[in-house]
């Protein structure tokens, strides 16, 4: 992943981690494929909370495709999305 989609995707994140911080979780970038989708790791509670695919989708997705059009989708490697 280049360096400057990197730190615009850190930055993006950094808007909300207070938010997942708050609740005693956070995130991390786990890579960036060749289709665009951002694939991320759920951390501390919000790894098991019942609201993560909210927060994922809601928080998360939409704060990176804000920041970060090119981006077409944002996935948890460790969360079962119903």
């Amino acid at each position: 992943m280049e360096e400057s989609l990197k730190n615009k995707i850190e930055t993006a994140l950094d808007s909300i981690r207070p938010y997942l911080e708050a609740d005693g979780g956070n995130v991390r970038v786990v890579e960036l494929d060749e289709n665009m989708v951002l694939k991320i790791e759920m951390l501390g509670n919000c790894g098991s909370c019942p609201m993560s695919t909210m927060t994922l989708k809601a928080g998360v997705e939409e704060a990176i495709k804000r920041a970060i059009p090119e981006i077409t989708k944002v996935e948890a490697i460790n969360l079962t999305l119903a």
